[in-house]
């Protein structure tokens, strides 16, 4: 378990102290893990391992280009980021809130596949809103930012 944990933390690009931070968990007690001197419960391990994927402003820039293109292949367009990854406040906790405009013919079910497939794509949890019924004057479209 402590060379997979580690291994995992590595491949996740963090380091003890980084994870820790998001994890909530002190480092020694990590570093207790990943050297076998400390075996971690179940829902310890499921703490860490929610804590190692990536923050989702982060899965964003890794993956932009590609959600613009899962996105047009679904009918949407003009796809914006708000929330907390919009405002780079995003923990491990936090999902990837996207605003989108759907074409004429779209609904609910393709937007539900949509959001289905960017999170597949991303890796974090994925919320999509339409522009269509926001007034001019609602706070997702005023603080909405280019993806």
């Amino acid at each position: 378990m402590s060379g997979t944990l580690r291994e995992s933390r590595e491949r996740a690009g963090l380091s003890q102290s980084q994870l820790a931070l998001r994890s909530g968990v002190a480092q020694p007690n990590i570093a207790a893990y990943e050297s076998g001197r400390r075996n971690p419960s179940a829902a310890m391990v499921g703490r860490l391992q929610s804590a190692m994927r990536p923050l989702p402003h982060e899965a964003l820039d890794q993956h932009r280009d590609e959600l613009k293109e899962l996105a047009a292949d679904y009918g949407l367009s003009n796809v914006r980021v708000f929330g907390s990854a919009g405002q780079g406040t995003d923990t491990a906790q936090s999902d990837l809130d996207i605003l989108v405009t759907r074409a004429p013919n779209v609904g609910l079910l393709t937007i539900a596949e949509f959001a289905f497939a960017a999170e597949l794509l991303l890796g974090v949890p994925v919320d999509v809103v339409t522009d269509g019924g926001l007034p001019a004057d609602h706070p997702i479209l005023r603080s909405a930012v280019a993806a």
